[in-house]
């Protein structure tokens, strides 16, 4: 299907510890559905939330226009990535967003790891800000003015991480810790954390809540 600057705009954000080439797939689909797609990269290791979201979403949003929507579709640490933007920021009218197991209430594997030093040497300072306490990034965020949807997973393929996570989970996230008070629709799907984005019945779920809003259930 040919794209134009007048198709809506669709932004991946991958997680932490991966590359773009992990939205791949995501990426081919939403291409074939006619979107423009911006898959970003973004290391990292060197940089915390704030410095990730100035330097790399937020440029990749400014270049993407405001005449059509802009979605957003993360995962993991991407969609903490976005509300962190959103708190000052607004999408262009029509933009929806789409989360892949975000740890919108942190992860109880980053409370336990974090400290680890090849842990912190491996995830650097975006790694210290992902735990579930009073000094955890998700604690000085507000609610956001966009429409959301969070997929999340509930089969483990880390069952040395699983156990340290309250009950269903994907191996790094809970599927509790998933929830935004303000998301517009919510599924659980059987696939692991790091494979999520790879899921047929996800990619199939994104493009249905970029068209409807909602997922189809």
């Amino acid at each position: 299907m040919s794209m134009g600057d007048d198709a809506p705009c669709v932004i991946l954000l991958h997680g932490m510890a991966q590359t773009s080439l992990s939205m791949l797939p995501m990426a081919h689909d939403l291409e074939r559905a006619g979107y423009r797609v911006r898959n970003i990269g973004y290391p990292t290791r060197p940089h915390d939330v704030a410095e990730l979201a100035e330097r790399y979403l937020k440029p990749a949003i400014a270049a993407s226009g405001t005449r059509q929507p802009v979605h957003l579709v993360t995962h993991s640490l991407g969609g903490i990535l976005a509300r962190w933007y959103l708190q000052d920021h607004d999408l262009p009218t029509g933009s929806r967003i789409v989360m892949l197991a975000p740890p919108n209430h942190g992860s109880e594997v980053a409370d336990v790891v974090r400290h680890w030093p090849p842990y912190r040497w491996f995830m650097g300072a975006v790694g210290q800000q992902l735990g579930t306490g009073a000094d955890g990034i998700v604690r000085q965020l507000e609610p956001v003015c966009a429409e959301v949807g969070v997929i999340a997973g509930r089969r483990s393929i880390q069952p040395w991480f699983s156990w340290l996570l309250p009950g269903d989970d994907d191996g790094a996230v809970s599927v509790a810790s998933t929830r935004l008070d303000e998301m517009r629709d919510f599924i659980v799907v059987d696939a692991s954390h790091t494979l999520l984005m790879f899921n047929g019945k996800v990619r199939r779920q994104v493009r249905h809540f970029l068209r409807h809003g909602s997922f189809e259930h």
